[in-house]
């Protein structure tokens, strides 16, 4: 099988009942309640693997609603971290809740361990899967002074697509470049 599966920001969290385990088969992983947390954060991707999806990737950060501590199979199997970086202790300001902490994600966060908030996973079928926990904020999908990585950011996005799918990334990564006149036109005003 070739399938793909991938999901992007909110779209990690299927519930327990219902697409827990397909997600962890799927994708490799997945946000899970009263597990994984969803505080707003500055990530700063300073290492990136060698990988398709961070093919023309440089080095990047930007505060977005990054979810981590994620449920991922078991030794990681045909797991590969894509974005991740160590979660400041303020991440743990909220207290514990179906979305906000609990003893095990409070310790990880004491000891330091990096969180992993993209991860493309590799099928025993040759299926793919790619989750990617950020995208929050509209404007970091957008070029401007204040996000000045938003290419960067929509870079392995794309990338995670491309790859998912099976098809070639470009060796300089996917283009990205948005014409600054249509940034604003998917944006629902309301």
């Amino acid at each position: 099988s070739s399938d793909l599966f991938l999901t992007l920001h909110y779209a990690v969290e299927p519930t327990i009942e219902k697409g827990n385990k397909e997600f962890i088969d799927w994708m490799g992983g997945c946000f899970e309640i009263n597990w994984s947390v969803n505080p707003h954060w500055d990530a700063n991707f300073k290492e990136l693997p060698a990988h398709p999806i961070s093919e023309g990737v440089k080095p990047f950060g930007t505060n977005d609603e990054w979810y981590f501590y994620m449920r991922f199979r078991k030794g990681m199997e045909g797991v590969t971290p894509i974005l991740s970086d160590v979660a400041p202790d303020s991440t743990m300001s909220r207290p514990d809740g179906h979305h906000s902490g609990n003893p095990a994600v409070r310790e990880s966060v004491k000891n330091k361990e990096k969180q992993h908030v993209a991860w493309a996973c590799e099928r025993a079928d040759g299926g793919r899967g790619f989750g990617f926990t950020g995208g929050h904020w509209y404007g970091n999908w957008t070029d401007s002074p204040e996000t000045p990585d938003a290419a960067k950011l929509r870079r392995v996005v794309i990338n995670g697509i491309l790859w998912s799918a099976g098809l070639p990334v470009p060796p300089e990564g996917a283009p990205v470049t948005l014409d600054p006149a249509d940034q604003g036109q998917w944006l629902d005003t309301k």
